[in-house]
């Protein structure tokens, strides 16, 4: 990539005067980056309305008594009846797991589903309905106008139960206290 480097693998964290109500608040773990643009799970926006044993029963898989439970999220306002499974890479299912980065991975397979539903998946996961995405140089432009932070990821934001504090998280594991951040954006 010619203007930036791949964001695979890292966080983005929406400004407070994020213009688009859909990502207002948003952490997105960023899975795919390229010339061809890019695809993220947002990872603190839980969906309250569906429970995962609800929706392993939706889909006719059986649990077993080691079946965990699943925080499942809106990922993005893409495809949002598609689930994403983000986990370690503890679990792989061959073919179908993407490695995004440092342990992590992601996949949209209900092979994924049907480990977590019988304690044989990923020690963490979080299923995302719908997934955020971008254009060519779509990405690169709402960083360049100060839409988004970019930051590193790490295993408790992206896993934690604190869905409305990863946002803060975020921030302060790149340095920045949420309360020194502007509305307003400029270059220097």
């Amino acid at each position: 990539m010619d203007r930036i480097e791949t964001l695979c693998g890292k966080l983005l964290i929406a400004m407070p005067d994020m213009g688009d109500p859909r990502f207002a608040g948003c952490v997105i773990y960023i899975c795919a980056h390229s010339d061809e643009g890019a695809m993220g799970l947002i990872v603190n926006r839980p969906k309250p309305d569906i429970e995962f044993a609800a929706l392993l029963d939706q889909m006719k898989i059986r649990r077993s008594p080691a079946c965990r439970d699943v925080a499942i999220h809106v990922g993005g306002p893409v495809e949002r009846a598609r689930g994403f499974v983000l986990h370690s890479m503890d679990y792989a299912s061959d073919g179908n797991t993407m490695d995004v980065a440092d342990g992590i991975g992601m996949t949209a397979t209900r092979d994924v589903l049907e480990a977590l539903a019988t304690g044989a998946g990923p020690t963490s996961s979080l299923l995302a309905l719908g997934y955020a995405g971008w254009g060519p140089g779509q990405l690169e432009a709402e960083l360049a106008e100060n839409g988004w932070l970019t930051g590193p990821a790490d295993t408790a934001i992206l896993f934690g139960p604190d869905a409305p504090g990863k946002w803060a998280a975020a921030l302060r594991l790149m340095g920045v206290a949420p309360q020194m951040l502007s509305g307003q954006g400029g270059r220097a």
